[in-house]
């Protein structure tokens, strides 16, 4: 079985200790980071997000070991510029009119092209990178694997509030990267040709410049052999992250392993997996989603179970059970949005909130 690496990238929150506001001095911590961090740190569109990224991993292990010691480096950046670090979909309750975007040509031709589409995707994701043999293989691979996208997305969720209101949906950070254009879940491609064809058509018709301006749930790189998740909040704990990349690690080696073997697993329409992104988005782990081979509604506790079942043959091989297994932990205390509604249900107070996901944020990378 080949090694599938892995690379993770976070974007987070940069945060006044005193007020819990978002605060626009994300370059601050960037221009500190380079010198320590190199290109494993970068800035975003907006001041206040700060986005680490892994180099790449052979395996889950590397992978924390290099998500601990990023998360440990940036909060120890952002508080030598008295800044807190904070890791959630979306700020409880900063409005995205007052941060301040970062001077970059890049992000200035997005926001006359977008504007207030652009301005205001004030939001913060989980990227998971695998590595593939081959782009043919990896569009097979990312046909089959859509179908777990809102299995996945529902254990992330960790995004209910936005500009300080309880929008009742546990991730709103989908609803607010929806109006960007190519966004969601992906169309099945019959080769790597046809993906090909369609990123070329947007290139020469003058949609995009390139490939990464396709922002998918998931989608093939355009310059690495890589398929990369895009659907997830990031999680509060560095140790949901690991066990969300282990999972997308291990789903990667059983289609691949099936392929292998002339087995395939039956790839569904876009249109039937939106159902189940929704579903995940308003209700995250506590509701249900559809099994469409059963074509009936099967509470989501059941299907992380059945995907859990589904991998078993292959996480050993990658060293990851631990980490996979750690799902049992999420649905045990609940995904981050489940966690901040607690502590706003127990305090009515978001600024608790924020002070609750700064904690979280820190746990288990001392």
């Amino acid at each position: 079985m080949p090694v599938f690496t892995l690379g993770i990238e976070e974007e987070f929150q940069t945060i006044d200790p005193v007020t819990g506001e978002l605060r626009s001095h994300m370059s601050k911590i960037v221009d500190g980071g380079q010198i320590v961090l190199q290109e494993r740190v970068k800035a975003e569109m907006h001041q206040a997000v700060v986005e680490v990224g892994t180099n790449i991993c052979n395996n889950i292990h590397d992978a924390r070991q290099e998500v601990t010691y990023l998360r440990r480096m940036i909060i120890e950046l952002a508080e030598n510029q008295n800044l807190k670090i904070a890791a959630a979909g979306t700020h409880p309750f900063s409005d995205w009119q007052d941060q301040l975007i970062t001077p970059n040509e890049r992000y200035d031709r997005l926001i006359d092209e977008m504007r207030d589409v652009a301005r205001s995707n004030l939001i913060f994701g989980l990227h998971v990178h695998v590595g593939i043999d081959t782009r043919n293989e990896g569009i097979q691979i990312m046909n089959a694997v859509r179908y777990f996208l809102p299995h996945i997305y529902a254990l992330s969720t960790n995004s209910p509030f936005w500009r300080g209101r309880n929008t009742g949906f546990k991730s709103y950070r989908s609803k607010v990267f929806d109006k960007f254009p190519r966004t969601g879940i992906p169309d099945f491609f019959a080769s790597a040709a046809e993906y090909d064809e369609y990123i070329n058509l947007l290139v020469k018709t003058n949609c995009i410049d390139n490939g990464k301006k396709i922002w998918w749930d998931i989608r093939l790189h355009p310059f690495f052999n890589t398929i990369e998740f895009r659907i997830c909040d990031v999680p509060m704990r560095m140790d949901e992250t690991i066990c969300l990349a282990a999972i997308m690690q291990a789903l990667i080696a059983k289609i691949y392993k099936l392929h292998k073997q002339n087995l395939n697993f039956r790839p569904y329409r876009r249109i039937l997996i939106n159902e189940n992104k929704w579903r995940a988005a308003r209700y995250g782990i506590e509701g249900k989603l559809i099994d469409f081979g059963k074509q009936e509604e099967v509470p989501t506790h059941h299907l992380i179970h059945e995907l859990l079942n589904f991998i078993d043959d292959v996480v050993d091989e990658l060293g990851s059970r631990a980490e996979c297994e750690y799902v049992l932990k999420i649905l045990e205390m609940g995904t981050g949005a489940d966690r901040q509604l607690a502590v706003f249900q127990q305090h009515n107070d978001l600024k608790k909130v924020v002070d609750y996901i700064v904690e979280e944020t820190s746990f288990g990378i001392s």
